[in-house]
């Protein structure tokens, strides 16, 4: 058989962070590479707050300039607020010390800034919080200038694995004219709409989480509510709500603006429109000083939300294809890891792509040291944000504890992809089980639903 010369190396569907940034190293190493995205950019995205191992990425392709250009807020550090009450008033006497024999009590608000660690290859003491419409238009905008073709306005239908070379189906513009380009292989960067595990019914819908959001923007909120000092206005704040499994994130996205957003487990997500928004004021109405400082503030956009979005896949790669960021796997956005993930993904998987298309052989297991490392790095992600859900009591007294501060902050900075069983999170966990089999424990009427067993299994998958 007569070998055809495909349209090109790579064929990387949707062009957000994934897309965008495994378009960039693709072409910047010379790979003749396209990404087709379905949206007309900019267009509004969740997902605003970043975490520093980003900036590996953004140093990699030379956008940093950019970023800064761009005048996006700087984010030094987080977050964590509760109301003075329930566990943070208790006179804790459960047990757990700070190895000296003196306790150390959880508190109702606990900060860190991300210069407290040394983080290899990020020579910035912060990352961003981004506008996201503006931000995932510059960077494919820098894809295409290091040499990537990129579509907008094109949806795919299919891909056609039978062809020495795969074809990716996909319609233009409003007249629906069907177009293909062919390529040695495939990204699937499609985001949350999971194209190939959707078309190869790898998708698994999540077994533990079943989070909703609901969200909009504020001008003129007043940051300085919950910042104890100044310079905590432009960190992101996560507010612990008394309603289980519910919290809300505060995102600054310009000097006035700021991204306010419930999440909660399904079962608490009413389906109207108008029951959904009186969700979001009741929820935040338990927190009369957010309530208040809300209520001055100006609603900009109405009120969107996303639904029951957490899953994996039974596979991230094979013959001619993989996925990168969302496309592959989503659990949960509580420590701002949906785009850093993403970008990572493109940092971790570009150069096995490279690899493959030198020798000529794009079989799944050319891709193995990707799919092991993505792997493992979104399961210390799961049983992080896990340990979390189940008792977050813990997450505050672990911050505050110099044990294990700076292995926290390791975690949040987003290394977490070169440690198969990160100690700081066993010995969560083993916290957690304690807590679990003492009925008298202090914090055990404090546990959320899930248990130490429930996202075991779901974190392998």
């Amino acid at each position: 058989m007569v070998s055809t010369k495909p349209d090109f190396d790579v064929a990387i569907i949707g062009g957000g962070p994934a897309g965008s940034s495994m378009g960039a190293y693709l072409a910047k190493a010379g790979v003749n590479c396209v990404v087709l995205e379905r949206e007309l950019f900019p267009r509004p995205h969740v997902g605003e707050s970043l975490v520093p191992s980003a900036m590996r990425v953004f140093r990699d392709l030379n956008f940093l300039d950019q970023m800064e250009e761009a005048r996006f807020p700087h984010k030094f550090g987080a977050a964590w607020t509760a109301e003075d009450r329930g566990a943070y008033d208790m006179d804790f006497k459960g047990g757990f010390d700070n190895g000296k024999g003196e306790c150390i009590a959880p508190e109702s608000h606990v900060d860190i800034r991300f210069n407290e660690r040394v983080q290899e290859g990020v020579d910035r003491e912060y990352t961003y919080h981004v506008d996201r419409s503006k931000f995932d238009l510059m960077l494919l905008h820098h894809a295409n200038k290091l040499g990537a073709s990129v579509y907008e306005g094109v949806r795919v239908n299919s891909v056609d694995f039978s062809q020495e070379n795969p074809e990716v189906r996909f319609k233009v513009g409003r007249s629906g004219r069907e177009l293909g380009v062919n390529a040695r292989m495939i990204v699937d960067a499609s985001g949350r709409n999971t194209f190939l595990g959707n078309q190869l019914k790898l998708k698994i819908k999540d077994p533990v989480f079943d989070q909703y959001a609901i969200h909009t923007w504020f001008d003129n909120y007043d940051r300085k509510v919950f910042a104890k000092k100044n310079e905590h206005r432009d960190f992101i704040f996560i507010h612990f709500l008394p309603i289980s499994n519910t919290w809300i994130w505060q995102i600054p996205i310009s000097e006035t603006i700021t991204s306010i957003g419930v999440v909660t487990q399904k079962r608490n997500f009413a389906k109207s429109k108008q029951e959904r928004e009186e969700f979001f004021w009741n929820a935040v109405g338990t927190r009369p000083a957010l309530r208040d400082a809300l209520e001055k503030a100006d609603q900009m956009h109405p009120f969107k939300d996303e639904g029951d979005y957490s899953y994996a896949m039974k596979q991230v790669t094979g013959d001619g294809w993989m996925m990168v960021g969302d496309a592959g796997r989503f659990v949960d956005p509580i420590f701002s890891t949906g785009v850093s993930i993403a970008l990572n993904s493109s940092r971790f998987a570009h150069n096995n792509i490279i690899a493959a298309l030198e020798k000529g052989d794009v079989s799944r297991a050319s891709f193995a040291e990707f799919e092991n490392k993505i792997r493992l790095g979104t399961k210390n992600w799961y049983e992080f944000i896990s340990v979390y859900y189940r008792l977050n009591v813990l997450f505050t007294y672990f911050v505050g504890d110099p044990r294990y501060r700076l292995d926290v902050l390791k975690l949040l900075q987003g290394d977490v992809y070169d440690d198969a069983a990160p100690p700081v999170l066993q010995k969560m966990k083993k916290m957690v089980s304690e807590v679990e089999q003492n009925e008298k424990h202090p914090w055990h009427k404090l546990l959320g639903d899930m248990t130490v067993d429930a996202f075991k299994e779901a974190a392998t998958i």
